[in-house]
């Protein structure tokens, strides 16, 4: 069975508070229940990891480096300046799905470049809280072969 890790970095436990004209109202658990639903349809296991510390996200990728099939990462903030974070992503072997839930490409000037996108095997963005499965099938169709 393939096993997805889920990354959620900075402020993203605050989704269905946190300015939901842009990021909606769907909190990071319906988000996760959703995912899960998905991934039992596609008979695979997600692994749901969030934290607000840089360092704990990097821990997180580097302890699950040979036990995850791929990685679904929303960085938050730490899109636009985290060198750490996009070193520990190109340096582990699964692929790397990054996913935002806004369209960062039309934000404010500062947050309109990712650090992560270049390492990252795939990026998803503008497409709301869907843009979890979209990373989730992309993945699991891709590791199918």
């Amino acid at each position: 069975m393939l096993r997805i890790l889920v990354i959620n970095g900075p402020n993203l436990n605050l989704l269905g508070e946190r300015d939901t004209s842009i990021y909606g109202d769907k909190t990071l658990d319906d988000i996760n229940t959703d995912l899960a639903a998905r991934a039992r349809e596609l008979e695979v296991q997600v692994v749901f990891f969030q934290s607000n510390h840089e360092g704990a996200l990097i821990d997180k990728i580097h302890a699950e480096r040979h036990t995850a099939d791929g990685v679904i990462i929303n960085p938050g903030a730490l899109t636009h300046y985290s060198y750490s974070l996009r070193d520990a992503i190109e340096a582990v072997e699964p692929p790397v799905v990054e996913v935002h839930i806004s369209d960062i490409s039309k934000r404010e000037e500062f947050r309109r470049e990712s650090v992560v996108t270049p390492v990252a095997w795939k990026t998803i963005m503008g497409r709301g809280p869907d843009g979890y499965t979209d990373a989730l099938e992309s993945l699991v169709e891709y590791l199918s072969g």
